[in-house]
């Protein structure tokens, strides 16, 4: 994690986690993140119809779209044309309930580019883990056309899985499965190996 927003995010839900695989929605005091709040937000997730919502958005975040982002599909915030399918992003979050860190570039009409981290983290929401995600949009710099020119594609450049310190020494040996049981594990990472050629 590059952006200090990031960082701090993801150690206050790893310290209300504890060593369950994610904390509960309501455990989420928004006194307690108060200073990274603009650039947080909540997803709610609809894993059977592989779609995504923004229930909340910091005032940075909707500032950096130039609209209100409550109840817009987390997919629209990628704009129009051949980006990679944001619903990956949010299922190796909710399917393997791990965190990602993702790099973007968020692109203005007018040709205008801006260096974006993005975190997602999954949280419980009633005894489900595929219900809701926590994140944070940060901008590596503030450009002066910020909140002037709003962003209307978003290209996606790097991601990052993060590992907690729960899972097991042995690799041939996964942690306890975190998801609801009517959803199934599926591997999502083969390792092959190989060498230089």
């Amino acid at each position: 994690m590059k952006h200090p927003t990031s960082a701090l995010l993801h150690a206050y839900w790893n310290g209300l986690r504890g060593a369950r695989a994610a904390p509960e929605r309501g455990e989420i005091e928004p006194g307690e993140i108060r200073h990274i709040l603009a650039d947080s937000l909540i997803l709610e997730v609809e894993p059977s119809q592989r779609e995504a919502t923004v229930r909340l958005a910091g005032t940075r975040i909707c500032a950096l779209f130039g609209a209100e982002l409550r109840g817009r599909g987390f997919a629209g915030l990628w704009g129009e044309g051949p980006a990679a399918d944001p619903w990956r992003l949010i299922e190796v979050v909710v399917q393997e309930t791990v965190g990602i860190v993702v790099g973007l570039v968020g692109t203005t009409r007018e040709g205008d580019e801006i260096d974006l981290e993005l975190l997602l983290l999954p949280l419980r929401h009633r005894g489900k883990t595929q219900a809701r995600v926590i994140g944070a949009l940060s901008a590596g710099t503030n450009p002066t056309w910020l909140g002037l020119r709003p962003v209307t594609a978003l290209r996606t450049v790097s991601l990052r899985i993060l590992t907690g310190s729960e899972i097991a020494a042995d690799p041939d040996r996964p942690p306890e499965p975190a998801n609801d049981q009517e959803e199934p594990r599926r591997p999502r990472l083969v390792v092959h190996r190989g060498g230089r050629a």
